[in-house]
């Protein structure tokens, strides 16, 4: 076991205190070239504590350089359809949140950080962003951008004298997925320092990226009290847990499928997965994700 505590658990218990904010305002300050200020965290189903959690989701409502209010969702979870999760999780955070009060009506962008760490795609690099873009059909330069007026009304900027205006997209939710794990290189930007961080769980000595300096303080393993270190134990001790529950019920039901032969059986094999993990008090929601049920097939599994 390292020396600091795994990302994943410290985003949603101890990055949530006002005193440790720089941690995650320096990881988007790398990953997105500008300064941000965390001004709260928005409450949502991805914000709950429990070890039951539904997603791991923190939705931050951060402030940038230009005193323009932002949206920042970042995702830390393994499914099948983590794409799907992707979008669901910005559509929840663009409907919650940008229609709520007066504030929240001030925000100009959305950005969706996705932090991977299983396989998903077959890309090479380790950081992928994703923007709409709305491109000429038959021209592929031709690139629509907002009007003067429409920059006024929907980015709340009065762009300068002879400015061009900004592409139509900028309006659009923005997607960055750091897949942790195809990192394998000397760390020699200051996300590159942070890929490493979240992938080794060790901060190198020589690392000068923004956050991290104040992440060797605030995830140090020693520092933490008896409660949140117990707590702490119990989250690593679920992870192992489900992890080799998911992995011998999924074999289970996939050998029951392959002797079958037939699609009546792999869909046997499919139940007898969930009906395994439900012995196991697995969540329902954790099932969900391994199986492809849903909730409502795997509650019925229980009469049976």
């Amino acid at each position: 076991m390292g020396n600091y505590v795994r990302f994943d658990w410290a985003m949603k218990r101890l990055l949530r205190d006002k005193a440790n904010h720089a941690v995650l305002e320096g990881l988007m300050t790398s990953l997105l070239g500008e300064r941000f200020t965390i001004l709260n965290f928005l409450e949502s189903e991805g914000n709950q504590e429990d070890e039951t959690d539904k997603f791991n989701r923190v939705d931050m409502l951060v402030e940038n350089e230009r005193k323009e209010l932002v949206i920042i969702e970042i995702q830390n979870s393994r499914e099948l359809t983590y794409f799907h999760r992707m979008l669901y999780g910005v559509s929840k955070a663009v409907t919650d949140y940008i229609s709520v009060g007066e504030d929240y009506g001030k925000v100009r962008k959305v950005y969706s950080v996705n932090i991977v760490y299983f396989s998903i795609g077959q890309g090479n690099d380790y950081v992928y962003h994703g923007k709409t873009v709305f491109r000429g059909l038959h021209d592929s330069e031709d690139i629509l951008r907002l009007s003067k007026r429409q920059q006024e009304i929907f980015m709340g900027t009065s762009p300068a004298q002879g400015a061009l205006p900004r592409e139509a997209g900028d309006l659009f939710p923005e997607y960055y997925l750091l897949r942790v794990n195809g990192f394998d290189q000397v760390a020699r930007t200051p996300l590159d320092e942070w890929i490493s961080f979240l992938k080794t769980g060790d901060i190198a000595p020589d690392a000068t990226a923004p956050g991290l300096a104040e992440a060797r303080e605030c995830l140090r393993i020693d520092r933490m009290s008896v409660e949140e270190y117990r707590s702490y134990m119990r989250h690593l001790e679920n992870l192992r847990y489900q992890r080799s529950a998911l992995g011998t019920s999924y074999d289970d039901g996939v050998q029951e499928g392959r002797r079958e032969g037939r699609r009546e059986g792999l869909e046997e094999g499919t139940r007898k997965v969930a009906l395994n993990l439900l012995s196991l008090r697995v969540p329902v929601a954790t099932i969900v994700q391994a199986t492809g049920l849903t909730e409502e097939e795997i509650n019925g599994l229980r009469s049976e």
